[in-house]
């Protein structure tokens, strides 16, 4: 009963195939083009509102990003309740350049005021693509692109709260001698700042990076808990590149989220095959 009616299911996948195809409207190449200025435009404006606006809050937007070099930050104080222990701790940043304060001042508002928009942007961007895409495709990638934000978020949030205060404060206060005394440049910590957030909402991405290659079947959960070993190595490494100092303490304050993450890719993996079976029973005339 199962080898006679696979033909007709087949026939009536094709032809309801075909009649999207020929259903869609045709655009030319140039139409497409056009429809991606336009989508390119409205982002640019939009993310330079974004910057004005955020650039005329100076004191809201660095009383933000300052907010770690002193014993007042949240994390401190939740470490002093925690502990019942408080230990002071302020550190001031210096500026060595005539004009540094206002280039910062224009970076900081550019990159908060993009991650504020960010949303809009996603959906403008994902606006262009979707009409390509058949209606399964489109819940994959709309899982994708709200999985893959959220975890961006989380990696920021987490640099912002755990790991980039414990390391500039280990950095900040950290002495080979009495006699030597500890100066930060503003440049220094705001780059360290970005570049820090940056790369860890780009290392929360792993898991729905694994969910991706798991759909694709490129990835199974098999050769990941194999080469777990490897992967300890490897993430070793890429702390070390990540790092801005090559200390023992920054390495594992990022390496370990990077571990706790690809044990988190191996479970999602694992599960992502596991659904494979029960669809193709449902899908079974």
């Amino acid at each position: 009963m199962i080898i006679q009616i696979a033909p007709i299911t087949r026939i009536i996948l094709i032809t309801s195939a075909a009649h999207n195809l020929i259903s869609r409207p045709l655009v030319t190449f140039w139409e497409h083009l056009d429809e991606l200025r336009s989508r390119l435009v409205r982002i640019a404006i939009v993310a330079m509102l974004a910057m004005v606006v955020t650039f005329c809050f100076k004191d809201i937007l660095f009383s933000i990003v300052l907010a770690p070099t002193d014993d007042a930050f949240v994390t401190w104080r939740l470490f002093e309740r925690i502990t019942g222990h408080r230990e002071l701790f302020e550190v001031g940043l210096i500026n060595v350049e005539i004009a540094q304060q206002f280039i910062t001042h224009m970076k900081v508002a550019f990159w908060m005021g993009l991650l504020v928009v960010s949303p809009y942007l996603i959906y403008v961007l994902f606006g262009f693509v979707s009409p390509a895409l058949y209606k399964n495709e489109r819940r994959s990638a709309v899982a994708a692109v709200v999985g893959g934000y959220m975890m961006f978020m989380v990696g920021v949030a987490l640099n912002y709260f755990i790991i980039f205060p414990l390391t500039f404060r280990f950095l900040a206060t950290y002495q080979v001698s009495d006699e030597v005394v500890n100066m930060i440049s503003l440049t220094s910590y705001i780059s360290m700042f970005l570049m820090m957030s940056l790369v860890m909402g780009a290392v929360f991405e792993l898991p729905v990076l694994s969910w991706l290659l798991a759909k694709m079947g490129l990835l199974k959960a098999a050769p990941m808990r194999k080469y777990r070993r490897h992967a300890v190595v490897a993430i070793l490494i890429a702390a070390a590149v990540i790092t801005p100092t090559g200390d023992a303490f920054t390495l594992s304050i990022v390496a370990l989220p990077i571990y706790l993450l690809y044990e988190m890719s191996i479970v999602v993996v694992r599960n992502t095959h596991a659904e494979k079976p029960k669809q193709s029973e449902n899908t079974m005339p």
